[in-house]
Order: C-alpha cells, then structure tokens, then sequence
C-alpha cells in the first residue's frame, strides 16, 4: 500500500504549471526522483531528477555493454579464451598493482 501512497503523492496536474507553480514543482525533484504530469486526469509525462536520469541512463549503458559483452562471446563460439591472470602477466602487471592504481574516469 506505502507503494501506492507514493505514487499519489508524485502525481502533479497540468494545470499546476498554468497556476506558476512550476518553480514549486521543480523544486520537488529535490527530494523525490520522479514526477508524473498528468493532463485531464491521465498520465502525460514523467519529470526526473537529474540524479534520476543519471541512475537510468547508467543502467542503460551497463546492459547495452552486457548485451555486447555476450554476443562477443557467442561469436567466439568455442575458440579458448585468454585468462585475466595471463593477461596481466603478459602486461607485467599484478593485481596488487590494479588495486594501487588511481580511479580513472573514461567518458
């Protein structure tokens, strides 16, 4: 039931945008991730919170790289793979070195 209490509470007429009440509205998103528009009491629009958005779009990417990372290995069919252990001797790098190394952000 609390789910559905929330779901009430994120609802947000139309007409509060034609009262300027838009500020208050957006204001909202400071605490709450999502904002559902409606327009003559149906659903019409979503407004996300920039931390929202960013959660999603993440999760967005790591399945589009998990769908790319299986249809690489269905390709290779049953050629053998390369352990992560050879792979870091044949770089000369251990993994305590992987653990010393800095966070790297790669856009």
């Amino acid at each position: 039931m609390a789910n559905a209490a929330n779901i009430l509470q994120s609802l947000v007429p139309i007409s509060q945008f034609n009262k300027g009440k838009a500020a208050q509205i957006f204001d909202r998103l400071r605490t709450e991730k999502e904002l559902i528009v409606l327009k003559n009491n149906q659903p019409s629009a979503v407004i996300l919170s920039p931390e929202e958005y960013t959660r999603l779009t993440e999760i967005e990417e790591d399945y589009m790289l998990l769908l790319e990372a299986n249809g690489r290995l269905e390709a290779n069919g049953d050629k053998p793979g390369i352990s992560f252990t050879n792979v870091l001797n044949d770089l000369g790098i251990s993994e305590s070195d992987l653990d010393d190394a800095e966070e790297v952000a790669i856009e």
